[in-house]
């Protein structure tokens, strides 16, 4: 065997995911004893990679401009395109953590990859297919109203746009961990490359979004809509080839089973184990104890006691002999793991507040630009660009924060301390009040530019994608990472779908509320703050709702981010 050149018909299971016996163990690491004496090389992994830039240029060739497409050719209302949008964008974002499961339980990633990539593709082709039909009704403009369009066209593209989605939403769950599969973790130069990976699968999804934020947008409201999501299918279509092609170089994992189990058997022991006390004395509670070899644990926390009803031990001969049913007593770490969910949880809640003022970049952000000046200079700007431009100040402020905050912070505490995840998440929350309330004020001076017919630029939208930016960066990215450190080694692709769940649910939540807000104030005075013109309504005032749920959010957050407990390790 070549060195790192692991074939795909040799399966590895995962130890550090998978709970079995000594014995199982044992073997596993007798039959995987070559692979671990063999570092990977950068195939695998550099193909994957581009894989990712071709699935982020489909889906953002989709997403970037879809607002405006069902606004102007599917002749959807202002309130209704933004929550359609939302909606689609919760569903590919949702998706994740069911794959995940699916992947963890059933298929594996491989498998998983393959078959979402086959419905991808099936959706971007009727995608492609609706955009070729005509519409029945001339284009919208913003003082007109808009008669709705062919019912077969509708029908086939949201058919299409949600198998799109399903599809996405596997892809997502199952390429980053596929990727981290193909290095060896005994081998320290795998783990080092296996970091640069992390790091340069997000520089692909950001390829992806400034190339359709230009490229196919601009191709899309230039040439021919059907053109620009021809491309975009194409990618997905040499996404799903090259998959293919490179599944012998691919090194694959069996499933280990769902995670999820171990957090039902906990909270059935607490059931059943309901009438006995919980010891003053942690170390009196059940753990799993080897004299063979070292194993990471969780240490005892005081916290939610009652779950340590499910680590009481009532029967010494059961506990340590061969009939234990881990239905009615599990171990210390087990608890522990569902403690950590359980602590996470109101973190997790703030992050889907987080995510639907995040997601107006997507939709009234969009639906803003169109109704103001967008030539700068000679260039006409497509409002929907204007995301490939924060994705860019994401970037920057990534830069920023490594080069400057954080050697700043080191010298600003006397021990030499940086700001935690916690306190990064923290500053981003903070920062999206400030970004709707510059969405806000915006909207306000634009109201006023139309009734003094001097139309505003464009790019005064600049600074509060700037500000969005700063935000994702402290509190999206560092969210991620808070959310893998913190899981179990059993738990973390679990969990790391369980973070994206908050755009999943935030995008929800961002259409209940727009639909609210629009039928709401509609009936209070027509036609409301989010009538189809704009210039006759007041998404200010929307606008400045949001800037007060962020601070609500960000109030709540502060309380449970300072009563968080980390996770304590232990190896014994």
């Amino acid at each position: 065997m070549e060195e790192g050149g692991e074939h795909a018909s040799l399966l590895v299971k995962d130890d550090a995911s998978c709970h079995g016996d000594e014995s199982q163990n044992l073997l596993e690491a007798k039959q995987g004893s070559q692979l671990k004496s063999k570092h990977s090389n950068w195939r695998a992994p550099a193909l994957i990679l581009g894989l990712e830039c071709l699935e982020s240029m489909a889906f953002n060739g989709i997403a970037t401009n879809l607002v405006v497409y069902i606004r102007s050719v599917l002749h959807g209302g202002i309130a209704s395109s933004a929550s359609t949008v939302s909606l689609w964008f919760g569903t590919s974002f949702f998706v994740p953590i069911l794959g995940a499961a699916i992947a963890d339980t059933y298929l594996g990633n491989y498998k998983t990859i393959l078959i979402s990539l086959i419905m991808y593709l099936l959706g971007m082709v009727l995608i492609t297919v609706a955009t070729f039909m005509p519409s029945t009704s001339v284009l919208c403009d913003t003082s007109s109203s808009c008669l709705s369009s062919d019912g077969t066209q509708n029908l086939i593209f949201f058919v299409a746009l949600y198998l799109t989605a399903v599809g996405c939403g596997g892809v997502r769950s199952a390429l980053l961990p596929f990727g981290a599969d193909q290095f060896n973790n005994e081998h320290s130069l795998d783990i080092k490359r296996r970091r640069i990976f992390f790091s340069l699968f997000y520089i692909c999804v950001i390829f992806g979004v400034i190339t359709s934020g230009t490229i196919i947008v601009w191709v899309q409201e230039n040439v021919s809509w059907a053109i620009g999501y021809g491309i975009a299918t194409t990618c997905i279509g040499l996404a799903l080839i090259g998959f293919l092609v490179g599944t012998p170089i691919f090194r694959q994992h069996e499933p280990c089973g769902s995670p999820v189990k171990s957090i039902f058997k906990v909270i059935v022991a607490t059931f059943r184990n309901m009438s006995l006390e919980v010891p003053d004395d942690g170390s009196l509670l059940y753990e799993v104890r080897s004299n063979h070899t070292q194993r990471m644990k969780l240490a005892h926390s005081d916290d939610f006691r009652f779950l340590d009803k499910a680590a009481v031990i009532s029967d010494l001969s059961l506990a340590y002999g061969n009939h234990r049913s881990s239905w009615s007593l599990c171990t210390v770490t087990e608890v522990e793991e569902l403690k950590i969910l359980i602590r996470l949880l109101p973190i997790w809640v703030t992050g889907i507040f987080f995510g639907a003022a995040i997601s107006q970049m997507h939709t009234t952000f969009i639906q803003q630009g169109t109704v103001m000046n967008t030539k700068i200079g000679s260039l006409t700007i497509p409002p929907a660009s204007l995301y490939s431009f924060e994705v860019i100040c994401v970037t920057l402020w990534v830069l920023v924060v490594n080069k400057v905050i954080v050697p700043a912070t080191r010298m600003y505490f006397a021990n030499g301390a940086e700001l935690t995840q916690l306190q990064r998440i923290g500053i981003g929350r903070f920062l999206m009040i400030f970004a709707m309330a510059m969405a806000a004020l915006l909207e306000t001076k634009r109201l006023q530019s139309v009734r003094e017919a001097e139309p505003l630029s464009i790019a005064w939208q600049l600074p509060q994608y700037f500000i969005i930016a700063g935000a994702e960066c402290f509190a999206v990215i560092t969210q991620l990472e808070f959310f893998h450190g913190q899981a179990p080694d059993s738990m973390k692709s679990m969990l790391t779908a369980f973070a994206l769940l908050t755009t999943a649910l935030g995008n929800y939540l961002s259409s209940a509320i727009i639909t609210f807000i629009a039928g709401v104030t509609a009936v209070w005075q027509s036609p409301g703050w989010i009538p189809d013109d704009l210039n006759r309504g007041h998404l200010d005032y929307y606008y400045w709702c949001f800037a007060a749920l962020s601070l609500a959010n960000f109030v709540v957050y502060l309380y449970f981010a300072s009563k968080y407990k980390l996770k304590k390790v232990v190896i014994s």
